[in-house]
């Protein structure tokens, strides 16, 4: 976003676009990481759970204007952002199709 208001006020652009990240950039809370050795869901997580079929989805869990960051982003004011937020790995979630899913991994940047 940073990149993107540079761009724009060095183009000289008068845009709603500019005020836009302005607002959203003066908003931002920098936040600790959780704690590496945790087993629960947090904000900025990539989450994989596997429904009874054994199919498997992976989400990121981000802020709304995060959304078009990543692959597979959700929102974690999303009904399955809440749901993967409130649960541990090993949690059973349900997913937004009413199919139950098991939380099998959580990754963090910072595990990268």
């Amino acid at each position: 976003m940073r990149d993107e208001l540079q761009k724009l006020r060095a183009a000289n652009a008068d845009t709603k676009r500019v005020a836009e990240l302005e607002q959203i950039l003066a908003s931002i809370h920098v936040v600790d990481p959780p704690d590496p050795a945790s087993n629960s869901v947090g904000f900025g997580a990539t989450v994989t759970v596997k429904d009874k079929k054994g199919r498997t989805e992976t989400y990121t869990v981000l802020g709304v204007d995060e959304l078009d960051l990543e692959p597979d982003a959700v929102s974690w004011i999303s009904p399955i952002g809440k749901a993967l937020l409130a649960a541990d790995k090993g949690d059973w979630i349900t997913l937004e199709d009413g199919r139950a899913a098991k939380i099998v991994k959580i990754e963090r940047k910072s595990d990268a």
